[in-house]
């Protein structure tokens, strides 16, 4: 039995009821995002996601039409709207509280300490668009030496330095050392390093990003490996979890290398009876067009995925499944540069499934992981009710 998770990271299909407490009352990123850019879908259709409720079809981007697949979205119980409160609810871990936050910055308990252990001081040390404080700080830093500092309205402290004066290795220790200093009453989801090349104004190295993430609590991947099932890890998704439940860890420079080798392992995992999951996370829609508020660059990926998807289906093995899902919203035509309080998608694939089968509304993310952990044959009491059944 193989199950293969793919996250179009950031695909969100409407605001959940709760969005006005998080300002995006109103964001939708799959109907602002094709109403701005037209790009056809079909095979994103045909999988069924011209049957959501909160999806408006046109013939010319989602064409309504005959399904053969699995569809419904769900509602995020957790209070955030970021990729480590979304990836860790989809394996069972619903927080009660929010990941921290500093929207002055980091205090000067966290910073004189990640000097400290730097030696290099700081530059920025504020909310800043990641593409903006390279420009605005890049040259400063290239001057100095001194890292740029910076957060966002995520639970994230982002490191930048420009490759050709810190080594990635040293870049990579910096966030070891704050990952550290992060803890308690100072925690954050992430630490990310934020290499970039080049000339003013610069360029984001997005193929070495590294994030450093908190452990998660026991959760479905857990019970995976605990159950000898092959857990494989492709793009960012073992940083997310911080390498807790993984057999296998494969490294993605984009959307197109992490479709491909998520195509490879699946073909390999069917020749030599793999039994397990393979999770992908393909992380360019959030980070090149959402982020940078790009129509434009957002369809033309969601386009990319849409050819691949034929070649995708066909690698799921006769007992298999694949499930393509979304983590959060981050709406490209709304105002500012954060994510959107948004469903998640939730479409999937059955080898043998000759209609459309309605999976409704479901009560939280979590349902992915239980529906993962029944198919498995893994031990979970946690959170989320499985729709496995409904798939055979």
């Amino acid at each position: 039995m193989l199950l293969t998770i793919i996250v179009l990271d950031s695909v969100g299909v409407g605001a959940l009821p709760d969005a006005e407490r998080f300002g995006d009352a109103g964001a939708h990123t799959l109907n602002h995002t094709l109403a701005a850019a037209p790009v056809p879908l079909p095979n994103l259709a045909r999988l069924g996601l011209s049957r959501l409720p909160t999806v408006q079809t046109s013939p010319g981007t989602v064409p309504a039409g005959e399904v053969r697949g699995a569809f419904g979205r769900m509602r995020e119980v957790s209070p955030g709207k970021d990729t480590s409160t979304g990836h860790w609810e989809f394996m069972g871990v619903q927080l009660q509280h929010p990941f921290q936050v500093f929207p002055d910055g980091f205090p000067p308990a966290v910073m004189d300490r990640f000097d400290a252990a730097t030696e290099r001081g700081h530059l920025c040390n504020r909310p800043y668009s990641g593409t903006d404080v390279i420009r605005d700080f890049g040259e400063e830093h290239r001057r100095t030496g001194s890292p740029i500092v910076y957060t966002s309205a995520d639970s994230v402290f982002q490191i930048a330095a420009h490759e050709d004066v810190v080594p990635l290795e040293t870049l990579y220790g910096w966030c070891q050392a704050a990952r550290g200093i992060l803890q308690g009453e100072f925690a954050v989801a992430r630490v990310i390093a934020r290499p970039f090349r080049g000339e003013f104004p610069f360029e984001r190295a997005n193929e070495h990003r590294k994030d450093f993430s908190l452990v998660p609590p026991p959760n479905v991947l857990d019970a995976l490996r605990n159950a000898g099932r092959e857990v494989v890890g492709i793009g960012k998704i073992p940083d997310i979890y911080a390498h807790r439940g993984f057999t296998e860890e494969i490294h993605t420079d984009d959307n197109a290398d992490g479709i491909a080798r998520t195509l490879a392992r699946m073909r390999r995992a069917a020749a030599d009876g793999t039994s397990g999951l393979i999770f992908t996370n393909l992380v360019d829609f959030d980070a090149r067009f959402g982020h940078r508020r790009d129509p434009q660059g957002y369809s033309a990926c969601l386009s990319q995925f849409d050819a691949a998807l034929p070649d995708l289906l066909a690698a799921v093995p006769e007992d298999g499944a694949l499930l393509v899902i979304s983590d959060h919203g981050n709406d490209p035509t709304w105002r500012g540069t954060d994510h959107t309080r948004e469903y998640g998608l939730l479409l999937a694939h059955v080898p043998g499934l000759t209609g459309a089968v309605d999976l409704g509304e479901r009560a939280t993310f979590a349902d992915v992981g239980a529906t993962v952990a029944e198919a498995l044959g893994a031990d979970w009491g946690g959170p989320g009710e499985s729709f496995w059944k409904a798939l055979n």
